[in-house]
């Protein structure tokens, strides 16, 4: 194995692909990896409760360049940060006799979804409850931390990331996510707008805004184009096909989208795509690594940076030549999944565990060469009323 470096290296990451995409040009995988953008998903989600402050302060005190924020609407229309609408395994909510007649169930996205979600709260009512570990079972140490947290708002988010680039000096970016907004927009809640509205209130609507916009659902993304010049990733899943375009009645499903022909589409709106890590390197039926796909490639071609998720250490989350010791919660040799998708020119990661990230892109940054750090102006008022 290759010797590992000891500390992580700090580097001061642009949001590539920022400014108009044009499927006539080719978007070339970053020369130098430390230009290679660690994503802490949740913030740093492997060792604190998700999408909590205690979370992205870490996320970002280990070497995340961008935060990621999930946006769902409260009852009174302000944008909160949960992983889901239904926060029934984030937060403490279950445990509230004063919210035990606010459990329903709902048809989310064509599922049925039963809990407490938060189009059903204010926004106060919310700041009364506290977040909790997610995976408990998976990452029982983090629930030491349950009951430490409130629920924050988008703009809470974006001060907060404000606050950790003075601290670091160096401009942390935030990366939120609309969830099912197709969902939202029919309840009369929709994403876009007040997204809008927070990204221009804070002085970011610019190409190389230190925001970069994602959605699994075309739609919501092409709609904040029309009003926002910010970055725009779109994201892939695995199977099935985006919400949005299911209920229009358009077949594209997300394996098309990641064709060629597909790729030069989504290049006519975003800058980024972002597809599960093994749509990069595919799993085998019996949990190994199967052979690279084209697509990193083929997304350069069509101009577009490529950024892949979710990347963790537990073995359960890692392919069969990478798992180590017995148990599925125990640590694998994760660094040797980052430096496989650095080989195939990847532009960014997603990760829960950025401080593995960090040191997998120190660790593969050409020696000697000398990188010009590229700063972004803040640009962001004082953290306001949301």
């Amino acid at each position: 194995m290759r010797k590992i470096a000891a500390t992580t290296l700090a580097v001061l990451v642009p949001l590539a692909g920022a400014g108009t995409a044009s499927s006539a040009a080719t978007a070339e995988p970053a020369s130098d990896r430390s230009k290679v953008v660690v994503v802490g998903h949740r913030g740093a989600a492997g060792h604190r409760p998700e999408h909590t402050q205690g979370s992205y302060e870490l996320a970002v005190a280990l070497g995340a360049d961008w935060i990621e924020p999930d946006l769902v609407p409260t009852k009174d229309h302000v944008l909160v940060v949960r992983h889901e609408n239904e926060i029934s395994g984030t937060t403490d909510v279950s445990l509230r006799p004063e919210f035990a007649a606010r459990k329903t169930t709902k048809v989310v996205d064509g599922r049925n979804v039963t809990g407490w979600f938060t189009e059903d709260f204010t926004l106060a009512e919310l700041k009364t409850l506290r977040a909790v570990e997610r995976l408990p079972a998976i990452r029982q140490r983090n629930t030491v931390y349950n009951g430490s947290y409130q629920v924050l708002t988008f703009q809470e988010v974006l001060g907060l990331a404000k606050r950790l680039s003075r601290q670091y000096g160096r401009q942390v970016g935030v990366f939120p996510e609309t969830k099912h907004p197709t969902y939202f927009r029919s309840i009369g809640l929709p994403l876009e707008e007040p997204l809008i509205k927070t990204v221009k209130r804070n002085g970011l609507d610019r190409p190389n805004s230190p925001v970069v916009v994602q959605s699994f659902e075309p739609s919501s993304l092409k709609r904040v184009a029309t009003e926002l010049r910010v970055p725009l990733w779109q994201a892939l899943g695995t199977t099935g096909q985006p919400y949005d375009l299911k209920a229009a009645g358009d077949p594209t499903t997300y394996a098309d989208m990641m064709k060629p022909e597909g790729l030069a589409k989504i290049a006519e709106y975003a800058q980024w795509i972002g597809p599960d890590k093994s749509s990069a390197i595919p799993i085998n039926p019996d949990g190994s690594w199967g052979t690279p796909t084209t697509l990193v490639s083929d997304a350069h071609k069509a101009g577009l940076k490529i950024g892949v998720y979710t990347f963790r250490s537990e073995n359960q989350y890692l392919p069969l030549q990478l798992r180590r010791g017995q148990a599925p919660i125990d640590h694998g040799d994760a660094l040797s999944e980052y430096r496989a998708h650095l080989d195939l020119g990847v532009d960014a990661f997603v990760t829960d565990y950025p401080d593995a990230a960090a040191l997998a892109r120190a660790e593969g940054a050409k020696p000697n060469k000398h990188v010009q750090p590229q700063h972004f102006d803040n640009g962001l008022p004082e953290e306001g009323q949301e």
